[in-house]
């Protein structure tokens, strides 16, 4: 929090600290079968993680306004200001991602003529630095359970954008881009082994097959109908991150 208070100030950032909730604060516990609605047993830190990001989401869709949403470990580049500043007047966007997670994006051929954007048509990982709309964030709150960040890359009717050149990295990544990390951090959902599938019922253990099928037909069928418009894109970074 240090750190994020730090940088965020460096900037010229308003921001709203908003308390995470963990899995002795969940409610209903993470062992509550409305939890298991994924495509497999979601850790404990992974339901806590995405009902954080859901509490978020339901204070963003009582705003006028889009709102930075960020996760504690998000470095950003010193131009998010200025795009902040550039894209809050847009209208028609329900989302943009700020973020690369050194994986390639399904992304537009061409760039926006008048944002450094370009139109996300899939996204396959990244949460930790978003710009949500209102109405973008409605549309999420009405998505099945999921992890925080699957959730939104399966949420096909947003409108959706990636930021290019992208404008924050998790610092997980840093070594990756070769930018200096300013704090050392661990993965917390990962610190956690996954659950146990064979504790579900059978029924249950389909189910979860079944929405694993059924995902990756809907990400197949979402790029053959965009193959003339996108392209899989390896998004670089903005020049300017710094700890």
């Amino acid at each position: 929090m240090a750190f994020q208070d730090a940088q965020l100030s460096r900037f010229g950032l308003i921001y709203e600290r908003v308390d995470a909730i963990t899995p002795d604060t969940l409610s209903p516990p993470s062992d509550d079968l409305s939890w298991a609605m994924w495509e497999r047993p979601m850790r404990q830190i992974e339901t806590a993680l995405y009902a954080s990001h859901r509490s978020v989401w339901a204070l963003i869709a009582a705003e006028d306004d889009p709102c930075l949403v960020l996760e504690d470990d998000a470095l950003l580049s010193a131009q998010t200001p200025r795009f902040l500043t550039a894209i809050k007047t847009e209208t028609g966007n329900d989302h943009i991602s700020l973020e690369v997670r050194n994986r390639a994006k399904y992304v537009a051929k061409t760039p926006d003529p008048s944002l450094p954007l370009r139109r996300l048509y899939q996204d396959r990982t990244g949460a930790a630095a978003y710009v949500l709309w209102p109405n973008g964030a409605a549309k999420l709150l009405a998505r099945p359970v999921g992890l925080a960040d699957a959730v939104i890359c399966a949420a096909y009717n947003l409108t959706s954008y990636q930021a290019d050149p992208a404008l924050a990295i998790q610092i997980d990544q840093c070594e990756i881009y070769g930018v200096p990390a300013p704090i050392q951090v661990s993965s917390s959902p990962l610190s956690q082994p996954k659950p146990d599938v064979s504790a579900f019922s059978k029924k249950q253990q389909t189910r979860f097959r079944q929405r694993r099928i059924v995902s990756q037909i809907r990400m197949a069928v979402r790029s053959l109908c965009r193959v003339g418009v996108a392209q899989r894109r390896m998004i670089s970074i903005a020049p300017d991150f710094r700890p």
